[in-house]
């Protein structure tokens, strides 16, 4: 059974809220797939999960050409990957997701449409969409056996 739950962002700022009202829901082992065509705001989602914890948002950015930055300043350490660049599932886990995914941490996702079979159940889904001017429009989905 799926839930979702639906948020509207007309601002950055708003997304970044978003991703900070997350952070407090989340526990170590977490998988959160984002979703959404470019400039969507998942990185903005991103760096409000993150400055909740305690990371510094100037450090958080889109690990488009690295595939994972690791942010450790905080009271969990978060992995945030950008499979866009990846050409498949297998490439995506020859690169040790296995060791990301299921240790005391939260793997954030952008583009996991690409690496969707290696994807934990209970992950969180986060479909980030645009609205033209009026800013976002922003699902959380949650399946069994997420904690949220």
């Amino acid at each position: 059974m799926a839930i979702t739950f639906p948020f509207d962002s007309a601002t950055p700022e708003a997304t970044k809220s978003v991703g900070a009202w997350l952070a407090g829901h989340v526990e170590p082992g977490d998988v959160v797939a984002l979703y959404g065509r470019l400039g969507a705001g998942k990185t903005h989602f991103v760096k409000g999960f993150c400055a909740a914890i305690g990371v510094d948002e100037d450090h958080v950015s889109s690990p488009t050409f690295t595939l994972v930055n690791e942010y450790r300043s905080g009271h969990l350490p978060i992995f945030h990957f950008d499979a866009y660049r990846i050409a498949s599932p297998d490439e995506f886990e020859a690169l040790g997701f296995d060791e990301y995914a299921y240790v005391d941490g939260v793997c954030l996702i952008e583009w996991p449409g690409r690496i969707e079979p290696l994807l934990p159940p209970g992950t969180l889904r986060l479909h980030l969409e645009h609205l033209g001017e009026a800013g976002r429009r922003i699902h959380l989905v949650k399946t069994a056996p997420s904690t949220l």
